[in-house]
């Protein structure tokens, strides 16, 4: 029996329909830039594996340093021990986060990292006896499957039947260059008639909702405006984070800065799950406390696990090499080009591009999962690329190692498909 066929006997796949997409391929070994399949067919991995594999999938460095690692110590229960991988990698993520954060906060994935923020952020205000129970979030933004996470999302196609459980969330419209004054309006009024907790958002790129991308300076007056009134501000940076953006993270384009940062993805290098909630040294003193019903009763079994601490120490050092920056720079210039020759096309609508995240939408109306959309990704797997439009948007978010020759299959394959469909 092949991969696919014994896959059906038990497996349910997430994000997946499975009346409607039966066959799952397999995927036997990676390398690199580049999946192979258990037909030995190639794929580049154009979006390097949901953002995780930045690196490169098996990459040598980050494998070895996993390897001496497990010779040493696999797991220890983080409540009431520490360990050197940890330590060390607060050290090391500290030194690159901006300045105004201090504390670390293991968890396992994304999501978590996110509903970590929240509890934050709730207990913060009921621990100085503030009675705030309400949050802020952008409209169609994404952060998450847990309870938490999905509250403050706004993308109804994953949250469907849970609605009704969700916690009070408020929607606000992502800055453009032309709606400052009118978001800023909404925020003194909805604070004059709310209770507001904090304010979780995506800087600068909305991932889920098609790699939708908003400005700079209007977040910016989003901050100060909460920050002045004790709105505590999560920035999720679970795929932002890492260098994607042209920096370390999309925070360090804001002057103002978060309280709370959500981290996981690429942070082990695509190795291993493991996610990390970091804050201000204000969010931690609230909870250092004589009273034990005052701390953050919140904790995952394989918290800082030293397997998924020693890959995302070897995944910064590799951040920070100029190797990979320079890599960056120049997926971002071939970025650029391809961008200026697409956009010319009829049945382009609109180019954006931040660092080396690269996103069209497409003049063709079709579903987020529909069958035009499944058709195209069926299209862009003929030609050996491995790209998963949202909705009429196809984005670009490759590995930092990928090539020249693999950059310029993935725009062939784009072009083509604009040209058959």
């Amino acid at each position: 029996m092949t991969l696919q066929q014994r896959d059906k006997n038990h497996i349910w796949h997430p994000l997946t329909q499975h009346k409607l997409n039966p066959n799952i391929i397999g995927i036997t070994k990676a390398k690199g830039a580049v999946l192979f399949d258990d037909n030995n067919n190639a794929y580049i991995d154009g979006i390097a594996s949901w953002y995780t594999s930045m690196y490169g999938h098996c990459n040598d460095y980050v494998n070895n340093c996993v390897y001496k690692q497990m010779q040493q110590l696999d797991h220890v229960v983080f409540t009431g021990f520490t360990h050197e991988p940890a330590v060390k990698l607060s050290e090391e993520l500290i030194k690159i986060l901006p300045d105004n954060q201090t504390k670390l906060f293991f968890g396992d994935n994304g999501s978590t990292s996110v509903e970590i923020a929240i509890k934050m952020a709730l207990q913060y205000h009921a621990n100085l006896n503030h009675n705030r129970n309400v949050l802020l979030a952008f409209e169609d933004g994404f952060h998450g499957d847990t309870f938490g996470a999905m509250s403050v999302s706004g993308l109804s196609v994953y949250n469907g039947p849970f609605e009704k459980h969700f916690l009070e969330v408020i929607r606000i419209p992502v800055p453009n260059k032309h709606n400052h004054n009118e978001i800023l309006n909404q925020l003194k009024s909805l604070n004059a008639t709310h209770a507001i907790a904090g304010f979780v958002y995506e800087p600068l790129v909305q991932g889920a909702a098609g790699m939708k991308m908003h400005d700079a300076d209007g977040l910016n007056s989003i901050l100060k405006f909460c920050q002045t009134h004790n709105i505590i501000t999560i920035a999720d940076e679970v795929m932002t984070g890492f260098g994607k953006t042209g920096r370390y993270f999309a925070s360090d384009y804001i002057a103002t800065k978060p309280d709370i940062i959500c981290m996981s993805k690429s942070l082990t290098a695509g190795l291993v799950p493991m996610s990390i909630t970091s804050c201000t040294q204000k969010i931690y003193d609230a909870f250092y406390h004589d009273d034990i019903s005052k701390g953050l009763f919140h904790c995952h079994t394989y918290s800082a696990n030293p397997i998924a601490c020693t890959a995302a120490l070897a995944g910064l050092e590799l951040l920070q090499s100029d190797a990979i920056q320079n890599q960056i720079k120049k997926i971002i210039a071939a970025h650029k080009t391809f961008a200026t020759s697409i956009i010319k096309h009829p049945k382009i609508k609109l180019v954006r591009q931040l660092g080396i995240i690269l996103a069209l939408d497409l003049n063709i109306e079709m579903e987020r999962y529909g069958e035009l959309r499944n058709q195209l990704f069926d299209y862009f797997m003929s030609q050996g690329v491995f790209l998963r439009p949202l909705g009429n948007t196809i984005y670009i978010l490759a590995p930092f190692v990928i090539t020249n020759d693999q950059l310029n299959t993935i725009y062939t394959a784009i072009t083509n498909a604009l040209d058959d469909f």
